[in-house]
């Protein structure tokens, strides 16, 4: 990375689309790398039964808004990250202009409908899209769109699925670890991506089956 690298990621601005599961370990390790900027897209409050694979909070934030508990773990690992914070669900009416001025998306949410919402953002903003999802025991990773017309989501999913068969880590529950193993592989595409270096899974997909 060296010196040049860092400054790079210092300058870099990413937005987290949920800070749940995969958006707690890849928010984490981009602070701690070294990422300048770091957005979040999130309405809910830090619950118990969010712990076990929620691991950006802890239990005397019980109550609190995911981004400022999310905002206080990464301030506490690194001071010199610069919070932004979207205490508010994406949707059509805000979600071009919380995108923008972004390099780079990372989408850790869970159901079907914002996915399909970031991928057309991104592909409208020409902003790259990180994507990953989990169930159960399994998790993926790949990456979408930018300027180079790399494929994006509706190139493998065309078509929102009907809600019977798309159920949510709620419904269907996750192996608590399994978000961290592909929130850590979102951290690292990002990485990648931000910096121009090696080969990452833009037109690949990453499948993990733990």
């Amino acid at each position: 990375v060296g010196e040049a690298g860092q400054l790079r990621l210092i300058n870099s601005k990413v937005l987290l689309i949920g800070v749940g599961g995969l958006g707690s370990p890849a928010a984490l390790y981009l602070a701690a790398a070294g990422v300048g900027t770091i957005g979040i897209v999130d309405a809910d409050v830090v619950e118990s039964s969010n712990l076990q694979r929620q691991i950006i909070h802890g239990e005397d934030q019980l109550g609190e808004l995911k981004v400022n508990s999310a905002a206080a773990s990464i301030r506490r690992l690194n001071s010199m990250v610069k919070v932004q914070s979207h205490a508010t669900y994406l949707d059509e009416s805000n979600a071009l202009d919380i995108l923008k001025g972004y390099d780079l998306v990372l989408d850790g949410s869970d159901n079907f409908k914002t996915r399909y919402l970031i991928n057309d953002a991104c592909v409208k903003l020409g902003i790259p899209n990180v994507h990953a999802a989990v169930y159960r025991f399994e998790g993926y990773v790949t990456t979408f769109g930018g300027a180079d017309h790399a494929p994006c989501y509706r190139c493998i999913y065309p078509e929102l699925p009907p809600p019977e068969m798309a159920p949510s880590c709620a419904e269907a529950g996750v192996l608590g670890v399994l978000p961290g193993v592909i929130g850590v592989l979102q951290a690292v595409e990002a990485l990648k991506v931000l910096l121009n270096i090696g080969s990452n899974l833009k037109g690949k997909m990453l499948r993990f089956d733990a």
